[in-house]
């Protein structure tokens, strides 16, 4: 075998072990229940479960299956900075490798075709194999060939989304929809900008039951990164945009179900001129139209453009300078260069802007009516579609080997066919413990639990259940982290 082609031990099949499981819910059932047939992951078995029941119409299940056998090795960096390259890229880093005196193995990655995205080939560079209670060797071998110039880093296999025979750590919440007599709702905590944990949005409700909501905005000032990335509804009130045709779960009542959204918004002056609002509560580029409302939790930008400030039914009560609080019972409308020129014209003291909201549903083809009872929490990666694994990455944003191949901890919504709720938090990134879930392992894992449509929300280190105030599942950090928002359960 030649000394740049994987040895045998390092021989990971790029096919996902997953096995195809029937749905454990049939059309005429009618309420939600636990599977009876195997784990589908790994080798399927039977899972260690623990049930818990929390309230009536609400299960609780911590699951605990598969086995550890995985172990470390050392992975070359590209220099990209990524652990993986074109073929040419590979072979180059094999031959530095072998300059520093090691014996390096090129690894042929397939990441899988989905539903809107075609597979994709890369190459990587490893060194070694070490058992799990070696890995202080593996960390040896990393550090010779950092010290020879050879970027390197220790890698735990059961992370590479390959074959795998766990172990999986899942906390499960059924929610019947017979006989649950709650509701469901969003909550993005104090105000938008700010972030919260799941423990402290729940506490503030008194919710039976919380997860993470969708992704949150880590790329603007860290005094904003409470803001939801996509659609946020929070009682029939839009507090964030949506990226057009992006997964969302919506939430009405004691009812949830999930679909694709884009969001309209418009600023009509009493003079008939119209102009787009670009955004919801977050920060403003040039020439955008902004809206912030009460719940936004900062400043208007300071970035010498206009507010015109709204009052509830849409009087323009004053033109100022940008850079000021939302008071309580307003609405601002901010806009820089363009925008704060159609401002300037349209929106005089004492003149009416009606701001003209729509939430579009995709599926169905209409607006949603933004009543008190409506809640919305974006998605990250739709997986399961009327009963079929459909993974739509592209479309929401996560079609890169990362979010699509590799285990991470996962938070899942899922939807049976009579209704009822399922919600799952998967932990991972625990050597040893619990290895997490790529995209085909999520949409397998929610299909064999009965859902017939369901949605990756955010995870990683963000993925946290609290049930009746405690926190179920064991996050990544070490600890809960705030987050932009989360999905409720209440009592009523």
């Amino acid at each position: 075998m030649s000394r740049r082609t994987l040895a045998g031990a390092l021989s990971l099949a790029a096919a996902l072990t997953v096995s195809a499981v029937p749905l454990a819910a049939s059309a005429s059932q009618q309420a939600v229940t636990f599977p009876t047939s195997k784990f589908p992951l790994g080798v399927p078995s039977v899972p260690d479960k623990k049930l818990t029941a929390v309230v009536p119409g609400v299960d609780e299940y911590d699951l605990k299956a598969g086995t550890s056998t995985d172990g470390y090795t050392v992975t070359v960096l590209m220099p990209s900075g990524r652990d993986y390259g074109q073929q040419t890229t590979a072979e180059n880093k094999a031959a530095e490798v072998e300059a520093a005196g090691e014996t390096p193995s090129v690894q042929r990655v397939v990441r899988p075709r989905v539903a809107d995205a075609s597979e994709q080939v890369v190459y990587m560079v490893r060194v070694g194999l070490w058992s799990f209670k070696d890995k202080a060797k593996a960390s040896e071998m990393a550090k010779k060939l950092n010290d020879a110039g050879v970027k390197s880093r220790v890698d735990y296999l059961g992370d590479d989304g390959l074959k795998t025979t766990g172990p999986w750590n899942v906390h499960v919440v059924m929610i019947d929809a017979r006989t649950f007599k709650g509701s469901y709702v969003s909550s993005i905590g104090a105000s938008v900008a700010k972030r919260e944990t799941v423990s402290e949005m729940a506490k503030a409700r008194g919710a039976i039951v919380g997860v993470n909501g969708g992704f949150f905005n880590i790329h603007t000032a860290k005094e904003l990164r409470g803001e939801p990335v996509g659609a946020s509804v929070v009682n029939g009130k839009l507090l964030s945009e949506a990226i057009p045709g992006r997964s969302a779960v919506v939430l009405q009542g004691r009812t949830a179900r999930i679909t694709e959204l884009k969001t309209s918004v418009t600023a009509i002056s009493q003079d008939g001129a119209k102009q787009p609002v670009n955004g919801v509560n977050r920060a403003a580029a040039t020439d955008e139209l902004v809206l912030y409302t009460e719940e936004y939790g900062a400043k208007t930008p300071a970035d010498g453009g206009t507010d015109a400030v709204l009052d509830a039914n849409g009087k323009v009560v004053g033109l100022r300078a940008a850079g000021a609080d939302i008071a309580a019972g307003t609405r601002v409308l901010h806009g820089s260069g363009v925008a704060s020129d159609w401002l300037n014209e349209h929106a005089w003291q004492d003149w009416t802007v009606k701001v003209d909201t729509k939430v579009i549903d995709l599926r169905k083809g209409r607006a949603l009516k933004l009543t008190p009872d409506l809640n919305v929490i974006a998605g990250y990666g739709g997986l399961v579609r009327n009963g079929h694994v459909r993974i739509t990455a592209k479309r929401d944003g996560q079609d890169n080997i990362t979010m699509i191949l590799r285990r991470h901890p996962r938070t899942l919504v899922g939807i049976t066919r009579n209704g009822s709720l399922i919600l799952a938090a998967v932990d991972g990134r625990q050597p040893g413990q619990t290895v997490g879930a790529n995209f085909q392992e999520a949409a397998q894992l929610m299909r064999w639990l009965g859902a017939v449509q369901a949605v990756n929300l955010d995870g990683g280190g963000s993925t946290a259940m609290v049930v009746k105030g405690k926190l179920a599942n064991r996050p990544s950090d070490g600890g809960e982290r705030g987050v932009g928002d989360a999905l409720l359960v209440l009592p009523q």
